[in-house]
């Protein structure tokens, strides 16, 4: 490491890919010449706790290393630290030579030959010091002063709170609600209202009115309720009758990244639906699967959409696009996939990772490709019970971790009843917790896992250990379906008496309350629209 021709670099490897640390075909690497000691796994530095912790922190430090990149660039490339004062300071310096000084010629040869080899930097550009680049925090706390910009909420998880919208489904619980992360905005129609969908237990289709960053308002959101809801005559619904039986959940339905399509599975004709969220008519009908479809979900771009059935099945499905919309499903699916054993309870896909997978309640998750439909692999929560355990939930974080919950059969207190296990995108086993609740929805936002619980408590964890970074949130009644909005501002929580809590950051005390005048583009009048969220919402467990 003294030797100043001797220049090393981290591969890619050190900043995603913990495997290439482990001899996990058990080559013969040799011996050690002195000791005489077996080569195996790469020997990790004392605060690595495993390759993937010792990943995890090079990914870390490498955010730290960019954020101080300044002082690079200025002892280099020509920069600020190149010359007088400064140049003493600097721990290093780039080749910076006047050649037309030099006198002697076998020394000029010496250099030029040593320039084309390695190059040189002029011997100063810039006589100041680079602006420093901003840290994340720093950049979220800058955003955070625009009056067009939210606060990210896992940047302050202490300072959350909650607020209640009613007069959506009252008396029937709320089983999905979304803020597609990909509507179609015009430059005329920027800073008017985005589309919030919600989907009740009786099939009632709503499509609200959403801004998540109305900095004029105590709780920095302006919802605006659909007024078809309340109206018989003008109410939108699924169309077809749900399998009889059937538990309703919100892994039956699933949105367009445009808000304009409805999927939904669990009919008793064993079909997908496809529903026009802006007339309210279902638009599409496929009948592939053999049995009833319990399980939807739609991978991050918006491209596929993946099915499991009760007939042990999986089908990945292309949607179709017209003009860059998105109009329906083809009518055949793009992949079948086999391999379970029992009904599939729980899928999820990322067409970017090339991963479709599924859980079931014969106890394991299969790993797939999308493109091809490959089998890659099966993964075996642990589990020392000898009943049956079954996948309810999953889900697949944006660097492919695969977060599964998992669920004992027959067991009749919740006690060791509830798991979350976590598998690297590779497959291998990384961790386990044990809940005490039973899980009714999941999601995996960044480096978060956000939970609700038919205890009523909505969780927050941390991606790579599983553990809990704030108390949970008490909301008192049964959490039927949970998302995060795209910009992170704001979860969405579907309850069972048919509330929608909107959890936030809130600071009442700084903000002024009542009523946001807005201006529209291409607009004339004043919009005046009074948030239905005034009310927080109590979620301190009741002692």
């Amino acid at each position: 490491m003294d030797n100043p021709n001797d220049v090393k670099e981290l591969i890619p490897e050190f900043f995603y890919f913990p495997e290439f640390l482990e001899n996990q075909n058990g080559f013969n690497l040799g011996q050690l010449q002195m000791s005489k000691e077996v080569v195996n796994d790469v020997v990790l530095p004392k605060w690595a706790h495993s390759p993937e912790d010792f990943i995890y922190m090079c990914m870390y430090i490498g955010t730290h290393t960019m954020e101080n990149m300044i002082m690079f660039m200025d002892a280099l490339f020509g920069g600020f630290g190149q010359m007088g004062s400064n140049a003493g300071k600097a721990l290093f310096l780039c080749i910076s030579v006047d050649l037309d000084a030099l006198t002697d010629e076998k020394e000029r040869k010496a250099l030029e030959g040593m320039i084309n080899n390695f190059g040189q930097t002029p011997c100063q550009l810039l006589k100041e010091p680079h602006p420093p680049r901003l840290s994340a925090e720093e950049v979220v706390q800058r955003l955070a002063r625009s009056d067009t910009s939210t606060l990210n909420l896992f940047h302050h998880l202490t300072e959350l709170k909650s607020f209640f919208i009613e007069g959506i489904s009252d008396g029937v619980p709320i089983v999905k609600a979304v803020v597609p992360r990909n509507q179609s905005r015009s430059f005329m129609s920027q800073g008017s209202p985005e589309i919030l969908v919600t989907t009740s237990l009786n099939c009632l289709i709503g499509t609200h009115g959403w801004l998540p960053y109305d900095k004029n308002i105590s709780n920095y959101f302006t919802f605006i309720r659909d007024a078809t809801v309340t109206n018989p005559k003008t109410q939108r619904n699924i169309g077809g009758p749900f399998a009889p039986g059937l538990e309703i959940t919100s892994k039956l339905f699933a949105v367009s990244h445009d808000a304009k399509l409805l999927f939904s599975g669990g009919h008793w004709d064993n079909s997908i639906r496809v529903t026009s969220l802006t007339k309210g008519k279902l638009v599409g009908q496929h009948i592939r699967h053999m049995d009833i479809v319990t399980c939807l979900a739609i991978d991050y771009c918006g491209i596929h959409l993946i099915s499991g059935s009760r007939d042990t099945t999986c089908m990945i499905w292309q949607i179709v696009q017209q003009g860059g919309v998105p109009v329906g499903l083809a009518p055949k699916p793009l992949q079948i996939l086999y391999g379970h054993t029992d009904e599939v309870s729980s899928v999820g896909i990322s067409t970017e990772l090339d991963m479709a997978v599924s859980g079931s309640k014969d106890g394991t998750v299969i790993i797939r490709t999308v493109r091809k439909g490959q089998y890659v692999r099966t993964l075996r929560p642990p589990c020392e019970s000898s009943l049956l355990l079954n996948v309810p939930n999953l889900a697949v974080s944006w660097e492919g971790h695969i977060v599964v919950h998992t669920s004992i059969e027959g067991k009749t207190t919740l006690k060791d009843k509830n798991a979350l296990h976590l598998f690297s995108v590779n497959g291998k086993y990384l961790c386990s917790e044990t809940l005490k609740e039973e899980v009714s929805d999941l999601c995996v936002t960044g480096e978060h896992i956000v939970m609700g619980s038919l205890q009523g408590f909505l969780s927050i964890r941390d991606l790579y250990s599983l553990n809990l970074i704030i108390s949970p949130l008490a909301m008192r009644l049964p959490i039927h379906c949970i998302s995060v909005t795209k910009e992170y501002s704001h979860i969405l929580v579907g309850l069972e008496d048919g509330k929608l809590i909107i959890v936030g950051v809130g600071k009442p005390a700084e903000m002024r309350s009542g009523q946001l005048s807005r201006k529209l583009w291409g607009s004339s009048k004043r919009l005046s629209q009074i948030s239905s969220g005034e009310t927080e919402y109590n979620t301190q467990d009741p002692k």
